[in-house]
């Protein structure tokens, strides 16, 4: 079992934080599971292996349909945490089947292909008047003005969340998210919990009135959905369900946005063949989300008790997949620290895998499509206005802003 000092691999270390890359490298050298004392977590870093442990029904995101905490030989949290974990729990991305089973197949009957579909003009159109704005005043800060804006206002549009009402939308997301950070503050679990209570009584008012009157939105659609035991989601359910497609449905593209022009910015012969060539567009999404992934940590308990190269995980430990060292594994991609916007074959797993793979996957690709088509329409001659600072997180990858200018 290694000391944790002997590791690159420091997520609270701000040079880390800014390219965790080279200490993944090291990870995977070192072999295929490493221990890390400070979370009481197994890092995972090779692709082939967080591929198949998403797949792996040994591992669980809850333990709580099979064990007690005492039983799993865990803590319960803190009362006072309780609020975030009524609302993060009753979410299908932190549920087992059966009851995973039954809210995502729910849910798919009001999120389908048709709706996701339905919004791709709206979206267009959207970033298209973000885009002209950001033009207009001759730059800005691409966070603020662009990828934040769009992807909020898609899912508060697909959840008829009135424009009025948006305002705390991203705010409270940030604040709940702020979670799933490692070892998160006291101070961090406050502002969790009060974003989690304000944002549950809004969703609850919300639904009420929409059971009154019941609209063509993804609220009054989750409300009907039943399958053929006529199960439907309970009032909690569908509040989670709502929370996680606002914070799931915006953070991963936000992200992926201002990462992705980040990016471009940095190697300059890709955004040129990118302005040149926007057929593009579509492998160059795939790429920006594999070369610097806007979730690069996610975790998995051990129900039983499995085996990595020779290393006995047991039941109760939990498992740190890191997607970023995954999407940069050299086993899969070929000079994976390069970016290549043509790379055809580009088995990323920013979406996940297995039955917690992404739902919004569809919505996110069309809202970084209309995006960067904007951009690349609308301001031919965007250029960074000043080096962005990244925010400290390192689960989720971001950045504080993103300053613009035209050339």
């Amino acid at each position: 079992m290694a000391a944790p000092t002997d590791l690159a691999f420091d997520p609270w270390d701000p040079a880390f934080v800014a390219d965790p890359y080279p200490a993944y490298a090291e990870l995977r050298e070192r072999g295929r599971v490493r221990y890390f004392e400070p979370t009481n977590q197994w890092l995972v870093a090779h692709h082939a292996d967080v591929s198949a442990l998403l797949r792996d029904r040994r591992l669980g995101r809850t333990y709580l349909h099979r064990f007690s905490h005492e039983e799993f030989g865990r803590t319960a949290p803190p009362p006072e945490h309780e609020p975030f974990h009524t609302l993060n729990d009753h979410g299908m991305l932190d549920l087992e089947p059966p009851d995973h089973t039954r809210i995502r197949r729910l849910v798919s009957k009001a999120f389908t292909p048709r709706t996701v579909e339905r919004l791709r003009p709206y979206v267009r159109d959207l970033a298209d008047d973000l885009v002209t704005a950001l033009v207009e005043a001759g730059g800005g800060d691409l966070l603020k003005d662009v990828a934040e804006p769009l992807p909020v206002a898609v899912i508060a549009e697909m959840l008829g969340i009135p424009e009025s009402d948006r305002a705390p939308l991203r705010p409270w997301s940030a604040d709940i998210c702020g979670m799933y950070e490692l070892n998160p503050s006291e101070a961090t679990a406050a502002k969790a919990v009060r974003a989690s209570v304000e944002f549950s009584d809004y969703l609850r008012d919300l639904i009420a009135e929409r059971r009154e009157n019941p609209g063509d939105d993804l609220i009054s659609g989750l409300i009907a959905a039943h399958d053929e035991d006529d199960d439907r989601l309970t009032e909690q359910e569908m509040i989670s369900t709502c929370v996680l497609l606002l914070n799931a449905g915006h953070e991963a593209t936000v992200n992926s946005t201002v990462n992705g022009w980040w990016a471009l910015f940095r190697n300059p012969g890709q955004l040129a063949a990118l302005r040149a060539d926007h057929s593009l567009i579509p492998t160059a999404i795939e790429e920006l989300m594999r070369y610097d992934t806007p979730l690069q940590l996610f975790e998995r308990w051990v129900l039983d008790e499995i085996e990595i190269d020779g290393t006995v995980i047991p039941r109760g430990a939990e498992i740190a997949m890191l997607f970023g060292s995954a999407n940069h594994d050299p086993a899969v991609f070929a000079d994976p620290a390069r970016l290549d916007l043509s790379r055809a074959d580009n088995p990323h797993i920013s979406f996940s895998a297995g039955i917690h793979y992404c739902i919004g996957a569809p919505l996110a690709r069309i809202e970084l499509a209309a995006s960067m088509a904007a951009l690349l329409e609308r301001a031919p001659t965007l250029r960074l206005a000043e080096e962005p600072k990244r925010k400290p997180n390192f689960v989720i990858r971001g950045l504080e802003g993103l300053a613009v200018e035209l050339g």
